[in-house]
């Protein structure tokens, strides 16, 4: 069993012995986006590496990280247990194509719905 403890170490743990292993940015990627429905009913899911199928929520929510170039975000989804999956490149774009213009507050922001939450990709004011 793969875990990450309060400092951000990463642990497999077996019946027998528990070690620590190194991850050099997430220990499991988003392969597949899975959508159902539409607007703000819109439901997004995402298969990892390891078939396993996480729904975009409050609970495993979407976080863009900043990339080695400044339009290159690196979009993550929450797995469990502090754990999280980068989508692939693919999967990102189908997950942007499925974006709105939201605004939030005094900020018009590009993002997603899922599970009657949006999750922001990017602002759209000038900078």
């Amino acid at each position: 069993m793969l875990s990450r403890d309060g400092d951000g170490v990463y642990w497999l743990t077996t019946p027998a012995e528990r070690g620590r292993i190194t991850v050099a940015d997430a220990p499991f990627l988003g392969v597949e986006l899975i959508t159902a429905g539409t607007g703000q009913e819109q439901v997004l899911s995402v298969r990892t590496n390891l078939d396993d199928l996480v729904t975009i929520d409050g609970e495993h929510g979407l976080r863009l990280a900043p990339g080695a170039l400044p339009d290159e975000p690196r979009p993550y989804i929450h797995v469990r247990n502090g754990l999280e999956a980068r989508l692939t490149r693919p999967v990102f774009y189908e997950l942007v194509e499925l974006g709105c213009e939201e605004r939030v507050g005094d900020t018009t922001l590009y993002g997603v719905w899922s599970k009657g939450t949006f999750f922001p990709l990017g602002s759209l004011e000038a900078n």
